[in-house]
């Protein structure tokens, strides 16, 4: 069975730094789509960035530029640095992972089979 624990959440104000890492146990980070959701208060969850078996990472238009995700094959980790932060990137980032290396619809999130429970990240003005 899958867990996936997520840590490195916090609070900074607008144009800071945060690094999220995602703890992978029952899988392997670097074998098998993986991704970065978030969810803002009043707000659906949305799809943040994946990357996929064969390292083809995947962005939504609101981060590119300022996000970067890395998988991490010594620590089994997923990682999300988070660079030039705004408000808007507020909510409870969640970290997750499909059971095949293949991130087509890498944003619809019906097709990941494991999730951790979130980390709370708040960017203030």
């Amino acid at each position: 069975q899958v867990k996936l624990v997520e840590s490195g959440g916090g609070s900074v104000q607008a144009g800071g730094s945060l690094r999220l890492s995602c703890a992978v146990s029952g899988s392997s980070a670097t074998s098998v789509c993986m991704g970065w959701f978030r969810q803002g208060p009043g707000k659906e969850r949305e799809g943040v960035a994946a990357v996929g078996g064969a390292g083809r990472t995947y962005y939504a238009d609101s981060v590119k530029g300022r996000f970067t995700i890395s998988q991490d094959s010594g620590k089994n980790t997923l990682e999300l640095q988070m660079n030039g932060l705004k408000p808007e990137d507020s909510g409870i980032y969640y970290c997750a992972a499909r059971d095949i290396s293949g991130c087509f619809t890498w944003d619809f999130r019906g097709l990941y089979n494991s999730w951790g429970q979130g980390t709370q990240v708040t960017v203030s003005s």
